[in-house]
């Protein structure tokens, strides 16, 4: 049976070998403890349903420090995707999109899939995108890419769309958790809460500038997007509230719970030690396999035949894009490293 492992002052008894939370995040034991508690309490017909709007409140303000934007700015949502689309659908007729070449396509389909109105989503390179982000309407990429690790530079963004009406949508899905992020400034944020965030998949959190937020149509609206959401359950008239939180759906329980849980705990943490943590891992792990340095806690290595060599050495690991990905969070230790390495080039 493997042993517990404890890091940053919570227990991950899952955590020796797990390089793969680029896919999903392990959730630590306070957070499965009380999800076995939770779920206990529906078998017995005991769960107190309004006690999670605590949760989705603590969420809240969670996903907001972590990201640098304020909590009533921030709504939640069921999916990268089905937070964007409410973006994507308020772009006027004929945008003008960029984004890059190879972006997680939960970014850029909602964009794309208004090409009947006339919009266009352009696919640029990293230098590309920051050279010309102002002459586009909107810009939408990950914070950091998905298939490869690549940080984007977000202040060079930032600097770019300085005094332009470019919308900037930014996805720290890869990101947060890890990475210390300051995007108030940025239009958008989002990001789904499974990965990184290392709760239950089911929720995501996106920050909406004024501008934005005046533009968008909650078509989602529902009874706890209401200002009280348990006085505007019944008949009309519509009453939402009046910040971000008319934005809302309603919530996936669980996935609540563990991000009421894993964000705040995690933007309690010294946002620095955790990042040199992550990235000295993985840049280590870059210069014993040969590959150029960076500044991202996920690695890929150009070999997708290494799967089974890592799975035969206990790492787990993913495929994408036609290379082997990992990815060093809190929990990962040198001992993860050494066996990474050994499993590569023994």
């Amino acid at each position: 049976m493997t042993s517990a492992r404890w890091a940053f002052g919570a227990e991950f008894p899952g955590a020796d070998g797990f390089l793969n939370s680029p896919t999903y995040g392990l959730p630590p034991t306070f957070v499965s403890e009380a999800l076995h508690d939770h779920l206990a309490a529906w078998q017995a017909g005991t769960m107190d349903v309004p006690a999670f709007d605590e949760w989705v409140r603590r969420g809240r303000a969670g996903y907001a420090a972590l990201t640098g934007t304020p909590a009533e700015t921030v709504a939640m949502g069921g999916s990268v995707s089905a937070l964007l689309a409410l973006v994507a659908a308020a772009v006027p007729d004929g945008s003008r999109v960029a984004t890059l070449a190879g972006e997680f396509t939960s970014t850029t389909f909602p964009f794309a899939a208004q090409d009947r109105r006339g919009v266009t989503v352009t696919e640029l390179a990293p230098a590309e995108l920051l050279a010309t982000a102002g002459q586009y309407d909107v810009v939408t990429a990950s914070v950091v890419q998905s298939a490869s690790g690549t940080v984007l530079d977000v202040d060079a963004l930032r600097s770019a769309v300085a005094g332009t009406g470019t919308w900037t949508v930014l996805d720290a899905t890869q990101a947060a958790g890890w990475k210390r992020l300051d995007l108030g400034w940025a239009d958008v944020t989002v990001a789904a809460v499974y990965k990184w965030l290392l709760a239950p998949r089911g929720t995501a959190w996106m920050s909406v500038s004024d501008r934005v937020a005046a533009t968008l149509t909650p078509h989602a609206a529902n009874w706890y997007a209401g200002e009280d959401p348990w006085s505007s359950i019944y008949g009309l008239p519509l009453r939402l509230a009046a910040d971000a939180r008319r934005f809302d759906t309603s919530p996936a329980w669980f996935g609540a719970l563990g991000s009421g849980l894993t964000l705040p705990w995690l933007a309690s943490l010294d946002a620095a030690a955790v990042e040199a943590h992550c990235v000295g891992l993985a840049d280590r792990a870059r210069a014993a396999l040969g590959l150029p340095p960076s500044d991202s806690a996920i690695v890929t290595i150009p070999t997708a035949d290494a799967s089974e060599r890592l799975r035969d050495n206990g790492i787990r690991a993913a495929v994408r894009a036609g290379a082997v990905r990992v990815g060093f969070h809190l929990y990962n230790t040198e001992d993860d490293l050494d066996r990474l390495v050994d499993a590569l080039t023994g």
